[in-house]
């Protein structure tokens, strides 16, 4: 039978979010409903909030989540009723002509669920990223359930569901970092500190972390980073050649993504080094360079979608590091919250005072 539980909705454009009675269906074939445990306040919530992904409101908010498996659709054998399962929202379809040739972090023809979660009066809810888990439950494609360790507290390793992964993945998966590789990452946010979690994870041998911000120059020291550079205070392209023997970075890391900051990666690398773009552009945003300096500066120059990550793959693993207390992921969670104060918690993710504020359920 369909259920009724509590869920945080995002009802029009720029209005406050408000807590409400949603409806959950019964899980159909590849379907999977989640006993949410915890969720990540992410800024792409926020960013749905504001109208900023598209316009199909009303939301059903929240992305970042882990909890148990309640119940199962036809067909579903990748999890069972009580499995522990950090969510994702790509959850690769293993045709399209990505997987076909062995690429299936790029999967173009991702899964979700086929049913609608409502609103007691039957309106659809679109969930957030195909998830929506700021919610006692939710209902997902199975393929979005990635089985992890069941000791693991649910509140930290949910944030693998995004901004940890999008930003560790962008470092070691898209960017490729290795032992002695020296990294630059611009914007030490949640997703920039992951970077940094990352380029330290697998040896980096320089992490120099930029932003404007000292209190958040001060997390990225204790998430790994060697070096900082206050960007109102120098010169971030300067400051990077300089701590580089004035050759650049390995591989600088946008976690901003803004034209300005775009090209400030582009030219603190070294020659034949690696940009990558982790930060989210808006629509309006152009960029303007020299043509001649893509060609006289060599290297690669990449965006990093989620990480580049395969859940399946990277999940378990990154799980377990954090477990043997190599990969402190705990370190993210700034506050845990109740399911009643996700628009506070946007409001302190305004004032820069959180990695992560985490629902608790």
């Amino acid at each position: 039978m369909p259920q009724q539980v509590r869920g945080v909705i995002a009802r029009k454009k720029g209005a406050p979010v408000e807590l409400t009675d949603i409806v959950i269906p019964d899980p159909g074939p590849g379907e999977v409903v989640v006993d949410i445990a915890a969720c990540g306040v992410c800024h792409t919530d926020l960013t749905y909030r504001e109208g900023g992904i598209n316009d199909e409101f009303p939301f059903l908010l929240g992305h970042e989540a882990a909890g148990i498996v309640e119940s199962v659709g036809p067909g579903v054998d990748s999890v069972e009723v009580g499995d522990f399962v950090v969510l994702n929202w790509r959850a690769v379809c293993g045709q399209c002509r990505a997987c076909k040739r062995g690429r299936p972090h790029l999967c173009f023809s991702t899964f979700n669920a086929s049913q609608k979660m409502t609103l007691t009066d039957g309106t659809e809810l679109s969930p957030a990223l195909g998830i929506g888990a700021f919610a006692e439950k939710t209902l997902v494609h199975a393929g979005q359930c990635t089985k992890v360790d069941s000791t693991a507290d649910p509140a930290v390793v949910g944030l693998l569901g995004c901004g940890v992964m999008a930003g560790l993945g962008a470092a070691v998966n898209t960017g490729n970092v290795g032992r002695d590789d020296t990294v630059a990452v611009i914007g030490c946010g949640g997703v920039g500190d992951a970077a940094i979690m990352g380029a330290s994870l697998v040896g980096a041998r320089k992490i120099i972390a930029i932003d404007r911000d000292d209190k958040k120059l001060e997390w990225a020291k204790q998430l790994g980073a060697t070096h900082t550079v206050n960007a109102a205070q120098a010169d971030s392209v300067e400051a990077v050649q300089e701590l580089t023997d004035g050759f650049g970075a390995d591989v600088v890391i946008d976690a901003v993504g803004r034209p300005e900051t775009w090209k400030q990666a582009f030219y603190a690398r070294d020659l034949a080094g690696t940009v990558v773009l982790v930060g989210v552009p808006t629509p309006d945003m152009k960029l303007e360079m020299p043509l001649l300096d893509f060609f006289s500066h060599g290297g690669a120059l990449k965006s990093s979608w989620y990480g580049d990550c395969l859940p399946e793959r990277d999940f378990p693993t990154l799980v377990d590091l954090y477990l043997q207390g190599r990969l402190p992921l705990e370190k993210f969670v700034t506050e845990r919250i109740t399911i009643d104060d996700v628009e506070k918690a946007f409001d302190t993710m305004h004032g820069g005072n959180v990695l992560r504020s985490v629902v608790v359920l």
